[in-house]
């Protein structure tokens, strides 16, 4: 999980002791196909499953490097096979049939089979599952395997979107163990050292199937601050950062020759997440309320300057069904204080905002709380880590409300499961979205997802602050790195160092 702003106060400490835990800086190896390259991130996973609450940064590092899926979201949004060499589908569009590409095998030496597949499916759908895209699998009736190349998947209805969602799937050794701290995948890397607190190696892998790796080696190097983390870039300890957080630092590297500053296309959105199902937020007033109370435009200025866009839903602009909804809430306080009142609030509330403690959540937070002060609402914030709001908010979901970006591309269908943590049940919007995905085109689905989209803005289901801007930040002696990190990938495999 996955940015830093003006708002926020990095100290030197803080500095030091994040520059003091990395792994020893960009390395000096020869360029070319023997260079290690050194990535700055400030989301060091939580662990190394995907569907145990590894977090954003299991992604980023994981995600097309050491695992691979029978399809792949390319950095520009496309769907292309990677390790499904054919597909059938039905006439009645329930059955596909993947046939799995020849010559693939794991890290351990194991040969890629169609169990293996199977296996990967189940994963995310089991019961302990905290996969994200654990529901858009609910679709899935059986599983065949009836040989080792062969996989036969029956769906309940049709699923417009099931190749799309396969691409989150990592095909894993069936047979794998304690994949927390180890993994067993068919990348173009193997997992290397993980020093907990420092730094995350991934090894070109001798045995890949396809076309190895440009570079030798590549090093994610963590900070728990984004001032740090620029200093690092800018010391050349790293060489590129995947996503920069602190804005104020940009003109250091425009100005510079050294870097090259790219202005890529994101999908993550900073909500603030109401629990809908808790008073005072299970009142669509109150939740219109509070997003009314906040001045938006002015936030996002305070966080990313002149970067980053204003959303009103949780669609963004790359997303075939994207409407400006930015007028559907507006900032407004006289507004925000007659809705307080008509749900019967008219003297306001307080609550609790749990707040993940990474940046740029603590700045939000008390932005938004000046922000409601301002209409009669207190806002207590509950400072939390990223293991805890995976528990409290997420899997528990005991919360009232709390702050989170959401990084996928295409998740506005989230709210159409009553059961997702934020708890937004509206029976026509679950409806929409499962016609939406019964579509036999792209035309119907855009239709219906419009709707959704429209009827979330009415209800204000969430709060949706901005999206952010994907700011990557490289040396420039560097090429080839992806600059959109859709849903938080970042495929290393073909940077070269000069």
């Amino acid at each position: 999980m996955r940015k830093s702003t003006t708002a926020v106060i990095a100290t030197a400490i803080a500095a030091t002791l994040a520059l003091a835990g990395c792994s020893g800086g960009a390395s000096q190896t020869a360029s070319g196909s023997g260079a290690s390259i050194a990535v700055g991130s400030l989301y060091e996973p939580q662990n190394l499953d995907n569907t145990g609450g590894g977090g954003q940064g299991v992604t980023e590092a994981f995600n097309g490097n050491v695992y691979q899926g029978l399809f792949q979201l390319t950095d520009d949004g496309k769907v292309v096979p990677q390790l499904a060499a054919k597909t059938a589908v039905s006439s009645d569009g329930l059955t596909y049939t993947f046939t799995l590409r020849d010559g693939v095998k794991f890290h351990s030496g194991k040969a890629l089979t169609s169990a293996d597949v199977k296996s990967s499916i189940e994963r995310v759908v089991a019961p302990d599952s905290q996969s994200a895209r654990k529901s858009s699998f609910a679709v899935v009736s059986s599983i065949a395997t009836p040989d080792a190349k062969t996989v036969v998947v029956k769906l309940k209805s049709r699923s417009i979107s099931f190749v799309y969602n396969l691409s989150y799937i990592w095909i894993i050794n069936a047979e794998a163990k304690n994949l927390k701290t180890t993994e067993d995948g068919t990348g173009p890397y193997k997992l290397g050292s993980w020093k907990r607190g420092s730094s995350l190696s991934l090894e070109r892998w001798s045995g890949y199937w396809g076309t190895p790796a440009k570079n030798k080696e590549v090093v994610f190097d963590y900070f728990t601050d984004a001032t740090a983390l620029s200093n690092a870039l800018l010391t050349n300890q790293v060489d590129v950062v995947t996503s920069v957080q602190s804005p104020d630092a940009l003109a250091q590297f425009e100005s510079n020759k050294d870097f090259v500053v790219n202005n890529g296309k994101s999908t993550t959105k900073e909500l603030l997440a109401f629990n809908d199902r808790v008073a005072p937020f299970n009142k669509a007033e109150v939740r219109k309320a509070v997003y009314s109370a906040i001045d938006t435009k002015k936030l996002l200025n305070s966080i990313w300057g002149n970067y980053g866009t204003l959303i009103g839903s949780m669609v963004p602009p790359t997303d075939p069904w994207y409407e400006d909804l930015t007028k559907v809430n507006p900032y407004d306080v006289s507004l925000a204080k007659k809705e307080l009142a008509a749900a019967g609030y008219p003297k306001g509330f307080t609550f609790t905002l749990d707040t993940p403690t990474y940046d740029p959540h603590p700045a939000v937070a008390e932005f938004l709380k000046s922000e409601l002060a301002k209409v009669g609402i207190t806002v207590n914030i509950n400072s939390i880590s990223a293991d805890q709001w995976y528990s409290k908010v997420f899997k528990d979901q005991n919360f009232q409300a709390t702050l989170q970006e959401h990084v996928n591309d295409r998740d506005v269908v989230w709210y159409g499961n009553p059961d997702f943590y934020w708890g937004y049940n509206n029976p026509q919007v679950t409806k929409w979205v499962n016609e939406a995905e019964q579509s036999t085109t792209e035309a119907q689905q855009t239709a219906k997802l419009k709707l959704v989209n429209e009827q979330i803005a009415k209800d204000a289901a969430s709060a949706w602050l901005y999206l952010y801007p994907q700011i990557v930040v490289a040396s420039s002696t560097l090429s080839g790195y992806p600059l959109n990190g859709l849903n938080s990938q970042f495929y290393a495999y073909d940077i070269v160092k000069k």
